[in-house]
């Protein structure tokens, strides 16, 4: 979410990042290759189990379609509230030994339909007087910006964010055609029953979009909520170097993602635990070797009358 000013271990995570969106789903699909439209749950969703206590592969294909689906309100329906971020990140040596630990904690919010971050610790202590109020003029300038910004700009922005809604949409049917799914079994997540399902590349599988060329170079394990069919975890793995932006970025063999999940107000699934362990090259020169955890807490639902008060204001009263 936060914007990084030069290349460094964090920047290098915010771009990887959507490699495991992509396996997750494909959210960060373009719109300039997508594969024919069609529609995610075309028919009622069929999951009972053969004399065997399998699935087939249609049905599992099925069930992702209707979990991407799913994920993407999610998405959605996560500008509602506000949380907390813990973001925790290792330098590592070439030993995979930590060299150094960064520690940001941050409040997110809405603010006029875009998604902010406030810093409120570093590495486990509150700002300084002077980091708090660089983070006031930053949302400040937001605030400014959005609240004076007119109808048709807000209405092409909305639009915008609609269109990369259902070109994620689109994308669902390539991650569904990459694999070949094996349902291992169940187990117990959270106290509630998920399948947990294995995805490995498909052999002789073609991409129709840019972005799905990279399925085959990752294989993954997927718990999927039995009750609400809702994305539960997901532990991703590069079997394969993946080079990015004409081999300025080279992601290795080994790097590692892992997502979990969490029901919220009985409404919504959103994350709980994101982890990474990456093994990147940067211009074929600069390597990183980078462990990141994020962890989210305190979802408190954002009421959609709330006023959003300048700094400024604040300090008047």
């Amino acid at each position: 979410m936060s914007n990084m000013q030069k290349p460094g271990p964090a920047a290098l995570i915010v771009l990887i990042t959507p490699l495991a969106c992509v396996i997750t789903f494909g959210q960060q699909a373009s719109p300039e290759q997508s594969a024919p439209e069609t529609p995610v749950a075309a028919s009622p969703l069929n999951l009972k189990p053969d004399a065997n206590g399998k699935l087939s592969q249609e049905q599992m294909q099925q069930l992702f379609r209707v979990v991407a689906e799913k994920d993407i309100e999610n998405d959605k329906r996560l500008r509602d509230y506000t949380y907390i971020e813990r973001d925790e990140e290792h330098d590592l040596d070439g030993k995979g030994d930590v060299k150094s630990v960064d520690v940001k904690t941050y409040e997110v919010m809405e603010l006029y339909g875009e998604q902010v971050q406030r810093l409120i610790e570093k590495d486990g202590q509150a700002l300084d007087a002077g980091d708090t109020e660089k983070e006031e003029k930053k949302i400040q300038k937001i605030v400014d910006k959005r609240k004076n910004e007119s109808e048709d700009v807000r209405r092409k922005r909305a639009q915008k964010e609609e269109k990369d809604r259902e070109d994620g949409r689109k994308f669902v049917r390539e991650v569904a055609d990459a694999y070949n799914f094996h349902l291992v079994g169940t187990e117990s997540l959270g106290g509630r029953d998920a399948w947990v399902i294995d995805a490995e590349p498909r052999p002789g599988y073609e991409p129709h979009m840019k972005e799905a060329k990279f399925l085959p170079k990752f294989r993954g394990r997927v718990w999927i909520d039995k009750d609400e069919a809702q994305l539960s975890k997901l532990d991703v793995q590069c079997i394969d170097t993946v080079s990015l932006g004409w081999f300025l970025v080279r992601v290795h063999k080994g790097s590692r993602f892992v997502i979990e999940q969490t029901r919220v107000n009985d409404e919504v699934w959103l994350p709980k635990h994101v982890a990474f362990k990456v093994d990147v090259r940067l211009a074929l020169l600069k390597e990183y070797n980078v462990e990141q955890e994020q962890t989210f807490r305190d979802y408190k639902k954002f009421s959609a009358t709330t006023r959003i008060v300048g700094v400024g204001e604040l300090q008047d009263k």
